[in-house]
């Protein structure tokens, strides 16, 4: 069965930097669609970056555009976002999810991690 791990969260001051990882099982990466969701305190679900099978498939969220870089290591079967110059709002709960860009659509979701950014 699917299932998906994050890590790599935690308190950062304003432009400060983490990476978040996802470690898949129960299905390979290198032919799946991925997507970092948020949900910041007393908001809803924000869809953040993701990544398609294709090569250079790539979509981020215009609030992290050049900020934020996602990735996946097949070998290890793990997705990362790579987050840079961090500021308050990025402050959320960050899910791991499988995506259908067809569809709009996240199916499997990872219990998430906690990023807070505050001095």
């Amino acid at each position: 069965q699917v299932q998906l791990v994050e890590s790599g969260g935690g308190l950062v001051q304003p432009g400060g930097s983490l990476r978040l990882s996802c470690a898949a099982s129960g299905f390979t990466l290198s032919t799946s669609s991925m997507m970092w969701v948020r949900q910041a305190p007393g908001k809803g679900l924000e869809w953040v970056s993701g990544i398609g099978v294709g090569e250079g498939i790539t979509y981020y969220v215009d609030s992290v555009k050049g900020r934020f870089t996602i990735s996946k290591d097949t070998a290890k079967n793990t997705l990362y976002l790579q987050m840079n110059s961090l500021k308050p709002d990025d402050t959320a709960i960050y899910y791991c999810t499988t995506y259908s860009f067809t569809y709009s659509y996240s199916a499997d979701w990872g219990q998430g991690t906690q990023v807070t950014v505050s001095s």
